[in-house]
């Protein structure tokens, strides 16, 4: 008999704390859906999250509780998918004593591939709740090297930056350290100059390499390192644009390192270099399209660029420059 009333006991006891259990998980719940399921790369999707809680408690979403607000995203998926933090909360009172808070939080992602989003942890006072998981495809921007990609701006800077914040920490940190350099600089330059104001050269004059000469040894040595036959078109096509880019300032005196692609094109075109523009126009559109769409090019594409790189800086080269100075020492 006495057993038999233990067991009565535990078992109303289990009962009760069931029934507190499932009391709690009903003040909470949190449902997950997204705009679309299909998506192409790069392109905004919108995450809504519906959440029921009790009116007066102070829920959170703890996919933002240790996100820097300044760094304007969360990540998932292995930081593939970017949750943004200019998200919008709409308040709608159910009665009862419950409200529900409409998320809208705009999703993004610069990968193609299938992503699962994991459930998602709403907390209101001492409860909790999860969220269904979400499955969404994102399909690759399918370009090639002769289209033109229309709807996307040009990387910019944050409004109201100042001049200090492009500087690196160390820069600033050490900022003794670099002020006894340019002191020292400053009195090793005063005694050159006192030097050579006597007629005895303090260093002996060098000449400098002609733009073009430079320009097909760079060339030269980017075709022996064979960086794109390795897999690395980023790095190639970087590379061949920056000194590209290079020759254009320091043999025409336009700051292209300075420059968007559009800008070196109009540029350019305003130019007595109007003949040679097919040259410059597939290595930058070939390079953008490796940069910041992404695409693998074709090696004919790869080819075809320092081909026409090498074309347009020996076709500039001054006509009274002799065969040995326009070779650039070129094998």
């Amino acid at each position: 008999m006495q057993m038999a009333k233990k067991i009565r006991q535990i078992l109303l006891f289990t009962t009760v704390l069931l029934g507190l259990s499932l009391s709690r998980a009903a003040n909470i719940s949190i449902k997950a859906e997204l705009d679309s399921v299909d998506v192409l790369m790069g392109n905004i999707n919108t995450l809504h999250l519906e959440v029921v809680e009790n009116k007066g408690t102070q829920g959170r979403l703890s996919i933002f509780q240790e996100i820097d607000r300044a760094r304007g995203y969360a990540t998932l998926c292995g930081d593939s998918v970017e949750l943004r933090t200019n998200y919008t909360v709409d308040t709608l009172e159910l009665g009862s004593g419950k409200l529900q808070l409409n998320f809208s939080i705009p999703v993004q992602t610069f990968d193609s591939g299938t992503y699962t989003l994991p459930p998602f942890v709403y907390y209101s006072g001492r409860d909790s709740a999860l969220s269904n998981t979400l499955t969404f495809k994102v399909y690759p921007v399918n370009v090639t090297a002769d289209d033109t990609i229309a709807g996307l701006a040009n990387v910019q800077g944050p409004d109201g930056s100042r001049f200090y914040d492009w500087l690196p920490d160390w820069l600033l940190d050490f900022w003794w350290v670099w002020l006894i350099i340019f002191l020292a600089i400053c009195a090793f330059l005063y005694g050159m100059r006192n030097y050579q104001r006597k007629g005895i050269p303090f260093i002996a004059p060098k000449v400098a390499p002609k733009p073009w000469a430079v320009a097909l040894d760079s060339l030269q040595r980017l075709k022996n390192r064979k960086l794109w036959e390795q897999g690395m078109e980023k790095e190639y096509f970087t590379d061949l644009t920056d000194i590209l880019r290079v020759y254009l300032f320091e043999r025409f005196g336009i700051n292209a390192m300075e420059m968007t692609s559009r800008q070196i094109m109009d540029k350019i075109y305003e130019s007595d270099l109007k003949d040679k523009r097919d040259y410059v126009k597939q290595i930058l559109n070939v390079a953008d399209f490796v940069k910041f769409a992404k695409v693998r090019p074709l090696p004919a594409d790869s080819i075809a660029a320092y081909d026409n790189a090498v074309k347009f800086v020996e076709e500039t080269v001054p006509q009274e420059q002799s065969e040995g100075e326009k070779e650039g020492g070129i094998e």
